[in-house]
């Protein structure tokens, strides 16, 4: 972990060598992770990482590291948000998201997606919302399916 909390993974740990149902092979998908559950966290990335074409750039607890790391252009095609974070909100981290990075699908993964929440969120920017407790198969296929785009193709 670095002094402002992100925490980057090798390249080394990506996944490589998948191909999808068609045959072609998976493009894997850069990914930041806001996530403050540290266990939460470490089970997402590793499911992630094994079950999709998936490399985890780095991870934030907070919604201003978020905001500085989106700030810093490096490459990014997902971005995975928690809505309850350590300090701050992930509506912040969408809507700076979608201003800085409006190339990146943008997907919260909640424990509290309500119809409410849903609502607040897409309204914030986010493609998509996924419920941490029964839509995880539906991650990893939504992750899947990224892979397949061609870089610079809008997919959300």
């Amino acid at each position: 972990m670095n002094p402002r909390g992100a925490t980057a993974h090798p390249a080394s740990e990506v996944r490589r060598g998948r191909a999808h149902a068609d045959g072609a092979p998976a493009r894997p998908l850069e990914v930041y992770v806001v996530e403050d559950n540290v266990i939460v966290l470490e089970s997402l990335v590793a499911a992630l990482e094994e079950l999709a074409p998936v490399h985890v750039l780095g991870t934030a607890a907070d919604e201003s590291v978020a905001v500085d790391w989106l700030r810093s252009g490096a490459r990014c095609d997902l971005v995975i948000v928690d809505i309850f974070l350590r300090t701050g909100s992930g509506l912040g981290v969408l809507a700076a998201a979608r201003q800085k990075r409006p190339e990146a699908a943008l997907v919260v993964l909640s424990n509290y997606a309500t119809e409410e929440m849903r609502a607040r969120c897409l309204a914030s920017g986010a493609d998509r919302v996924f419920d941490k407790s029964r839509d995880i198969d539906q991650l990893v296929a939504y992750c899947i399916a990224l892979s397949t785009r061609e870089p610079g193709e809008q997919q959300h």
